[in-house]
């Protein structure tokens, strides 16, 4: 029963990653039996009602190797029904079969429920159809809408009605709890028909952009209007034997390509790495994020680098490197008719993070690395001499940003004119990534000049941020350092950012007793199955749970709510002070990841959770950083042979040590 706007058959991007639309938004199925009509379906309905009762005769669910549905006919007969998707192709399959004691004269109907609109929007009847009578041959039915949406190309080995109605008043629960518009009505032109005692039925849904496409309507299997009714039945019964083979070979791709893979969370990743253009991107989460700079960079090293992509790694930093400005990247890249937004103050940053990650990988030709490090500079030469939003290198070495009513790091919640959580001055985690970004840049500088200046500064910040922003009384850092630009206002709430002094970079800030008791304390405060909540519990305003309407979630995103991608820095951290040993990689494995993957969801996890039991998982249900840290965790620090980037770390840990005379 879908619950969202978003739960589609077949929801396609025009524009990849962008312009998705939704073309079919559910079927309707029944039996036709010498006893009767048997429903299969099941949907809500405004107010309050629950129509047909298929669910009543599901006896069983499974996802693997691709969902298949088991529905009770009677004690001696079932139907299976099946549904898989071709990867890189916006193409459907849809199959039905009988199992055990055969019916006679079984007669499957599947009418479509259509839509033909904007992902995030809802059609009413009201609105008026756009779709055109549909062109009907033996094997192919062909839907199109007015306007610029793809067509609906269907392959059936049954029969279709043309018989078009409307149904009205679908209920979405889930986005009536959001506090959004939760009514949709859906146009539905006909009914396909299936004959079960001749073999299973097919239905295939494919949106076909260019008219020829992926469709290839080349004339195969149509009939020609002056056709006599022999040629046509046999060219029904020819296309009818076609789609069925189409389905055979579908399924044996699809259990060739599952078969590569022997982790859930690796086939999870592959719905995250997507075609952008002619190169690659990751969609930050599904079903209605596309591809943001920040969640891009996080969760590269654990969907790319983890599960053997670099070439998509390095198509996606290259990308992203032609779109430096002022030292900045933007937090997402603008689509036709918009502009850039670059309102990130860390987005530039964990692109140089994933830029080092890249390169330590080992396989860059020598113009892209040279591409990449001229990116690196160049932000590294922004940040220093200031850019928007007051983001600058201060004279104390640590970076400075904020500026009225933006919110520019990964606490990022906006209500109309209401910064959430402002934390303008000199955030914690920014100062991590910032001190992290200098030990690459002087790395990778092209002169001795630059890797002074780099050299220089990362110095000055590491002594300032070991001086300013210790908190003594709580045993942890602060949170923000310079409030707002003054010198004496700290922000000493318990947050998880200080985490990424310790863990989830190469180069930690802490160590000894101070980064054992950071990592203690926001165990202790903090930490939940589900990864770190955003505020610890007493703080002022601490939200318990994440719902209500778009404002009380929002006040909520950051105010205590538990984020799962946190779990890859805290981990890490966790296993850095007790020594990377082998023992507490175990103990890691068993205490924190082992729980925190139960709550997968075919190896995908969620965007966040209730910051209380039972920790129910809310937002985005599907977040690429969510499964990419779980990854790097799984595939890399708490890999038996030593974190992957355990050797660079160490370096850059002896070259800062020697800087500083220690």
């Amino acid at each position: 029963m879908h619950t969202r706007r978003y739960h589609a058959l077949l929801l396609t991007a025009t524009t990849p990653p962008t312009g998705r639309v939704v073309l079919v938004n559910d079927v309707e199925c029944w039996l036709e039996t010498t006893n009767g009509r048997v429903e299969l379906s099941t949907h809500e309905y405004a107010p309050a009602v629950m129509h047909p009762d298929g669910h009543h005769r599901l006896a069983g669910f499974s996802s693997s190797p691709w969902p298949t549905w088991t529905y009770a006919l009677d004690d001696d007969t079932r139907l299976v029904h099946e549904l898989w998707v071709v990867p890189g192709v916006p193409r459907v399959f849809l199959s039905w079969r009988l199992l055990g004691r055969p019916l006679e004269h079984a007669r499957l109907c599947v009418r479509p429920l259509l839509s033909g609109r904007d992902h995030h929007t809802l059609l009413r009847e009201r609105d008026g159809t756009t779709l055109a009578p549909p062109h009907v041959s033996a094997r192919r039915v062909v839907f199109s809408w007015k306007g610029k949406l793809p067509r609906l190309v269907t392959d059936a080995s049954g029969a279709y009605r043309h018989e078009p109605t409307w149904y009205r008043n679908f209920l979405y629960r889930e986005e009536r709890a959001r506090g959004l518009d939760h009514l949709e009505d859906l146009m539905s032109p006909g009914v396909f028909t299936f004959e079960l005692d001749a073999g299973d039925a097919v239905l295939t849904l494919l949106a076909d952009a260019g008219h020829q496409g992926h469709a290839r309507d080349d004339g195969e299997g149509h009939v020609k209007a002056h056709h006599d009714e022999r040629e046509n039945q046999e060219a029904s019964r020819e296309a009818n034997a076609d789609v069925r083979a189409q389905v055979g070979l579908a399924r044996t791709a699809e259990l060739a390509r599952r078969a590569r893979y022997d982790s859930a969370l690796v086939r999870a990743a592959d719905s995250y790495v997507v075609r952008r253009g002619a190169g690659q991107t990751i969609i930050a989460g599904y079903p209605w994020f596309t591809d943001w700079g920040r969640d891009t960079f996080i969760a590269l090293r654990g969907l790319c680098l983890c599960t053997g992509r670099p070439d998509a790694a390095m198509q996606i930093v290259r990308e992203w490197a032609g779109a430096v400005s002022h030292g900045m990247v933007p937090n997402r890249f603008a689509e036709q008719g918009e502009t850039a937004e670059y309102d990130s103050v860390d987005a530039a940053l964990w692109f140089i993070i994933a830029v080092d990650a890249v390169l330590a990988h080992g396989t860059a030709a020598a113009r892209d690395r040279e591409r990449l490090a001229q990116a690196v500079q160049a932000i590294i030469a922004g940040y220093s001499s200031g850019t928007r939003h007051g983001i600058r290198a201060d004279a104390d070495g640590l970076l400075m940003c904020g500026a009225p009513g933006m919110q520019l790091t990964w606490m990022d919640a906006k209500v109309a004119d209401w910064v959430v959580t402002p934390r303008a001055g000199k955030p914690v985690e920014v100062q991590a990534l910032w001190l992290n970004a200098l030990a690459i840049a002087a790395r990778l500088a092209p002169d001795r000049g630059a890797a002074a200046r780099a050299d220089a500064l990362l110095v000055r910040g590491r002594t300032s941020f070991a001086a300013r922003f210790w908190n003594e009384s709580r045993g942890c850092l602060y949170d923000v350092v310079d409030v707002d630009g003054r010198s004496d206002a700290f922000d000493a709430r318990l947050r998880p950012n200080q985490i990424y002094a310790v863990g989830g970079l190469p180069l930690g800030l802490l160590d000894g007793p101070r980064a054992r008791a950071v990592v203690d304390l926001l165990e202790r405060e903090l930490w939940t199955p589900l990864g770190l909540r955003s505020l610890a519990r007493g703080e002022p305003d601490y939200a318990p749970r994440y719902e209500g309407g778009v404002r009380a979630r929002d006040a909520a995103y950051h105010q205590g709510t538990v984020w799962p991608y946190l779990a890859g820095p805290f981990i890490e951290a966790w296993v850095r002070v007790r020594g990377e040993t082998p023992a507490a990689k175990q103990e890691a494995r068993t205490r924190f990841l082992a729980p925190l993957l139960e709550h997968a969801q075919h190896g995908h996890l969620p965007e966040i959770a209730d910051a209380e039991a039972p920790h129910a998982p809310r937002g985005c249900p599907f977040q690429a950083w969510s499964l990419a840290e779980a990854l790097r965790l799984e595939c890399d620090v708490l890999a038996a042979s030593g974190p992957g980037t355990g050797g660079k770390r160490g370096a850059l840990i002896e070259q800062s040590a020697s800087q500083q005379g220690v």
